[in-house]
């Protein structure tokens, strides 16, 4: 199960504290969260399969995460991966409202 935990203003030397697990599939390799090479504003894990991040951060404070559900009943074996969801977010200029409106209408193709 993955799981984001996250206290705001309730601490008084960081504003923000953030908690969070990759329970993804063993066998997925992915990186720890590091500035991206290819995208240096961007800190964020990152998945080795796909290329995309469960959790990330921008040097401005865009703050973007995913995590699972799953439907068996319903896996697509040829689904885009969530995780590209938060790394265009983090790396486009949308703002978090217009970004949801775009892909909102898209959610059905993801597993």
């Amino acid at each position: 199960m993955c799981l984001i935990l996250f206290a705001y203003k309730v601490h008084p030397s960081y504003r923000l504290i953030l908690a969070a697990n990759r329970d993804e599939f063993y066998e997925r390799s992915s990186l720890p969260a590091d500035f991206w090479e290819d995208q240096q504003n961007m800190l964020a894990g990152r998945d080795l399969k796909e290329g995309g991040t469960w959790l990330g951060v921008t040097k401005e404070g865009k703050l973007a995460a995913v995590t699972n559900y799953r439907d068996p009943s319903a896996f697509k074996s040829n689904a885009p991966s969530r995780g590209k969801l938060v790394s265009r977010y983090l790396i486009g200029k949308q703002s978090a409202g217009g970004y949801l409106e775009e892909v909102s209408s898209q959610a059905d193709k993801y597993n």
